[in-house]
């Protein structure tokens, strides 16, 4: 019990840290009302069982053993953010308030959720060097690999439940927004310039 509560707690912390996954998801409900910013957190949670499976097969191992192989992950993760930024300030005119521009797609709202948590060091490092610590010694391969996936469940659980308050605060973003003329262009432009910071953070952290 005292392992599941530790493990819980290391999970809240990494959740609540500011990062890609919670501005990715608030941005959205922001930008296009609750029902995006959910599906955006479904997207980043898919991405976090991506991580699960990676750490219960060995692969984040094998990515962490090599030096290149993490850097490559760093920068791809920091490309996708530049994308990300790259689109909010050519879309400055979002979030879509007015009825001028289209929203994006769910899919690609969805898709975009998924690409973020997978291509997030931070998320991958906490797998491979909190994950295998709460697992019981002398477990077994079998055994440590089936404490990982329950771990990895509780992990999901938590930051699913976490990542549904992100999109209400997005939603309630928008709602403010909407009630102020003249904001819908500076919000592309900020969005721009948030998603610039974390992919420069993803680089040097």
């Amino acid at each position: 019990m005292n392992t599941l509560l530790a493990f819980t707690a290391a999970s809240i912390a990494l959740i609540v840290i500011p990062g890609p996954n919670g501005i990715y998801i608030m941005t959205r409900g922001a930008a296009q009302g609750y029902r995006a910013g959910l599906v955006s957190a479904l997207g980043v949670e898919t991405g976090t069982l991506a991580h699960i499976a990676f750490a219960v097969l060995g692969v984040s191992m094998l990515v962490a053993a090599s030096p290149v192989a993490f850097t490559a992950l760093k920068l791809a993760g920091a490309g996708y953010l530049l994308y990300l930024a790259a689109r909010a300030v050519l879309r400055a005119s979002e979030p879509d308030l007015g009825g001028g521009a289209d929203p994006l797609p769910l899919r690609r709202v969805f898709r975009d959720g998924v690409v973020v948590n997978v291509l997030n060091p931070k998320v991958a490092l906490f797998f491979l060097a909190f994950l295998p610590q709460f697992v019981t010694a002398g477990a077994g391969t079998a055994g440590a690999r089936t404490q990982m996936m329950v771990l990895g469940a509780v992990f999901f659980a938590l930051a699913l439940a976490l990542d549904t308050g992100y999109a209400l605060v997005g939603a309630a973003a928008r709602r403010w927004l909407s009630r102020r003329s003249g904001s819908t262009r500076r919000y592309g432009y900020a969005i721009g310039g948030i998603y610039l910071s974390l992919a420069a953070y993803a680089v040097i952290a």
